[in-house]
């Protein structure tokens, strides 16, 4: 049974940094795709950061870019985000999640990072980004 669970959250003031950690089990990170994503009040959950276990690519959604990176750790079977140059505009509950693939082919058109992609989540944690 995959389970993830993530860890990290808080409250941080503008500009300020986080490191949410995603710890998993039934699964080896390393092995598959692990995405992050995010839903702020009243909005959809969309993806920000995904890495491709085919290849090791990493997809960032343009909020995000340049600000944020993901990482992990193979003997620790996790995976993180890191979370600099934190905006208002971050604040959401964020999700990491397995069980699909970065990138999809439907319908005739690739998607990326799409949360309906992906079938193993974690509870979600909060980031609230205010002064």
């Amino acid at each position: 049974q995959v389970q993830l669970v993530e860890s990290g959250g808080g409250s941080v003031q503008p500009g300020g940094s986080l490191r949410l950690s995603c710890a998993a089990s039934g699964l080896s990170v390393g092995a598959h795709d692990i995405g992050w994503f995010r839903q702020a009040p009243g909005s959809e959950r969309e993806g920000i950061a995904c890495r491709s276990s085919g290849d090791g690519t990493e997809y960032y959604a343009d909020s995000v870019k340049g600000r944020f990176t993901f990482s992990e750790d193979n003997a620790e079977n996790a995976a993180y985000l890191q979370m600099r140059s934190l905006k208002p505009d971050d604040t959401a509950v964020y999700y990491c999640a397995t069980g699909g693939f970065c990138r999809t082919f439907y319908d005739g058109t690739w998607g990326l990072m799409r949360p309906v992609d992906f079938g193993s989540w974690g509870q979600g944690i909060q980031v609230t980004v205010s002064s």
